[in-house]
């Protein structure tokens, strides 16, 4: 079969002289017999769907911790909207979709449990730090597969690495999940917190409904248009001075009204805690890790507290309490 090749031709024929095409990727760090249908990158795509850190995105915490209703945003949700919003780009700039979802889908992969709560408490314990876009990437390279790691291609796991504001993607691709991520969250977060009636349309500056539109559908809509605009043709991706202005405005607005907000945050102290609990009693008892955590320890160069960090950022919300039910609880308690 040459399925494979054909499609590669056509993202030669086809795609824009800025995207990033299967033939020419760096590659994997453990070179592999190609696939006779699938380039490198929709491969990639798959292993990070079909991993079981990405399953466990489903009960991981967006914004809303343990919200009362059934469309709240989970971890996977946001995933998925983030991976939506990058391939509509990617399609629309001729970029390479592949590699642009895979980012996305990989792109919180190593997210702790109780969303960025989780992140603050065991970058606060451990002594060697902890940011989810690094451990994602150590989820793929190192943690799936009972230690094997889906190896992934070089390009995949940059995007991955650089999501946040912070970095900067080698790739299109990867640049324009760093903004579909942003436009996601902003756009969301503010849907849930309408809904849980923390903000109102009305509380939103008029300057900003009047740039970016009057519904959370609207500005979606703005943003993904503006850095559509204002990227063909090039080899960056960019928003407009004014769109892009307003939208560190509007993320202000968000950090003040929702982020920050007691209403919203006001129970996370107790989940950091908990958070707090597991690694501690991990680390002062790392004969009750799971074995492939202690395997780690013991066959590599990976420290005790990295472990730790390694089993309980992998935690759903739901598995993190019942775990701390079970360790901390009296069992005559778990009946009352």
């Amino acid at each position: 079969m040459r399925i494979r090749e054909e499609i590669e031709q056509w993202e030669e024929q086809y795609l824009s002289p800025y995207a990033s095409k299967s033939r020419d990727s760096l590659g994997r760090d453990v070179p592999e017999e190609e696939c006779d249908i699938r380039p490198v990158y929709q491969r990639d795509r798959d292993r990070i769907l079909h991993s079981n850190s990405f399953r466990r995105l489903k009960d991981k915490t967006q914004v809303f911790l343990a919200p009362e209703g059934d469309h709240y945003r989970t971890r996977l949700t946001h995933t998925l909207e983030v991976s939506q919003n990058a391939r509509t780009i990617a399609k629309a700039l001729r970029l390479n979709e592949d590699l642009t979802e895979a980012i996305a889908l990989g792109h919180d992969i190593g997210h702790t449990p109780f969303g960025h709560a989780g992140e603050r408490a065991l970058d606060r314990v451990c002594p060697e730090g902890f940011r989810h876009n690094v451990q994602s990437v150590r989820v793929v390279e190192v943690l799936e597969k009972r230690g094997a790691g889906l190896n992934l291609t070089k390009e995949v796991r940059d995007g991955i690495l650089n999501h946040k504001t912070k970095g900067m993607p080698s790739t299109l691709e990867g640049r324009i999940v760093r903004f579909s991520d942003k436009i996601a969250y902003i756009h969301h977060d503010m849907d849930d917190a309408i809904r849980g009636k923390i903000l109102k349309e009305t509380d939103i500056p008029k300057e900003l409904r009047n740039t970016l539109g009057d519904t959370t559908t609207k500005r979606f809509d703005c943003f993904t248009h503006d850095i559509i605009r204002n990227s063909e043709g090039k080899n960056d991706i960019c928003m407009s001075d004014e769109i892009g202005e307003a939208m560190k405005e509007l993320r202000k607005f968000m950090f003040e009204m929702v982020y920050t907000n007691p209403r919203v945050k006001g129970e996370e102290s107790k989940a950091e805690r908990l958070v707090e609990f597991l690694y501690e009693y991990y680390h002062h008892d790392p004969d009750k890790l799971p074995k492939e955590y202690r395997d780690l320890v013991r066959n590599t160069d990976t420290s005790l507290e990295r472990a730790v960090c390694d089993h309980v950022s992998s935690m759903s919300d739901r598995y993190a309490v019942s775990m701390f039910n079970e360790l901390f609880l009296p069992s005559s308690w778990k009946e009352m």
